[in-house]
This record gives structure tokens, sequence and C-alpha cells, in this order.
């Protein structure tokens, strides 16, 4: 029997929520669960999921029903019921202290403030399960964080935004088929950083064995 893995994203139920700053883990599993053709079709451990295979890897996308700060409840029942040890499952949040469009793979830590995390830690007993850190930057002024995140994105963060949750996509990809470092070297940070971290370990031209001038 295939290995299981679970790929939680954190965010709140209820329409009013869907283009929040603090669902954005919701959409990330959302656009994985629409390139790989699985469907949302079954509530379990008080959550909605999906499962299927994701780039030949068997898969269960969840989102946590509960409301964010009791995130842990869904993500204990799923990974007892399946059985899947923390090492196998990666849950996707957003992170005010990361500026917008910066990503973050991690192999455990923290909560680091967030509520769903704490929640998802205490639950499982342990800190060490990977984890993908959505940069939705710091809130302006003297805006409470906890009126910020529960707003939705807007103006020209829509097209970041867009372009950020494709690559949460392909670093979760390569989490599964690589493994965590692999992910953290080709998908940590802004885009622009990680197009010029790529760009640097790129082998320079070598001269050719049929070249003969001196």
């Amino acid at each position: 029997m295939a290995e299981l893995y679970l790929i939680v994203g954190l965010g709140n139920p209820g329409a009013k929520y869907t283009q929040t700053r603090h669902n954005i883990g919701f959409r990330c599993v959302d656009a994985l669960a629409a390139a790989y053709n699985l469907t949302f079709d079954k509530t379990q451990a008080k959550a909605r999921v999906a499962r299927g295979n994701l780039a030949g890897h068997a898969v269960l996308l969840a989102k946590p029903q509960t409301f964010m700060n009791r995130s842990g409840e869904s993500v204990r029942g799923l990974a007892d019921f399946y059985k899947i040890p923390p090492s196998h499952i990666m849950v996707i949040f957003d992170d005010l202290d990361l500026p917008l469009g910066t990503l973050r793979l991690r192999p455990g830590g923290g909560a680091g403030g967030h509520k769903g995390m704490k929640s998802i830690i205490q639950h499982l007993g342990t800190q060490d399960f990977p984890r993908l850190r959505f940069g939705i930057s710091r809130p302006p002024g003297r805006m409470d964080p906890a009126a910020y995140v529960l707003r939705p994105f807007d103006g020209d963060e829509l097209i970041l935004v867009a372009e950020t949750i494709d690559r949460a996509q392909k670093a979760i990809v390569a989490w599964l088929t690589e493994g965590i470092n692999n992910a953290m070297n080709a998908y940590n940070g802004s885009a622009e950083e990680v197009i010029a971290r790529n760009s640097r370990t790129v082998p320079s031209p070598t001269t050719s064995e049929n070249d003969t001038s001196s």
C-alpha cells in the first residue's frame, strides 16, 4: 500500500472568509486540487477532504472546518485515522512576518504566533512536521493584525498572490518528489530571490573539446 501524505491548508470556513489573507492555505490546497483533478467531496474529522494522486504520490488534501484556532482537531483526527506520521504532514498557512509573495518551507518549528499552527502542534504533540509559510505582509500603520488577516487582497496584490500560489503548488510537489531540503533550496524566498539564487547555480559554459584556440 502506497504511503499517504496529508497536505493541510489552513483557513476559516464560510463564503465571507474565502478571499481573506487568513485563508491563503485553503486557496493553495484548492489550487492543488484543481491542478490534479481532485475533488473535496467528503467531510471527515471536521475537515473537507480530497483524496487522490499528486505527482505519483497518494495524498489527502484537507481544509479544516473548525475555524482557525481549533485546526489541530481535524489534523489529529485525520492523522490518527490514516496512521500518517508527522513527517508526512504538510501544513500551509499565512504568515504576517513575511513579505507578500515570499514562501518559507521548513521541516519543523514553533507556531510563530499563528493560532492554527499552535492548535496543530498541541494536538499532534510535536512541532516536527513540515510546513509552508505564505507571506502576507504586516498590516499598514496601526491596524490590528487580527482585523488585517480577515481583509481580502486587493489591487496589485492580486497578481502577486496568484503567482505565489502557483509557486506554492510547485514547492509542495518538490517536497513530495525530491524531499524537504531540495524543495527549500528551490522555492524559499520571493520570486526574485529564487530566480537570482537559481541563476547563480547554473554551471558556466565550458570550452568545447573541439575548440583548438589557445
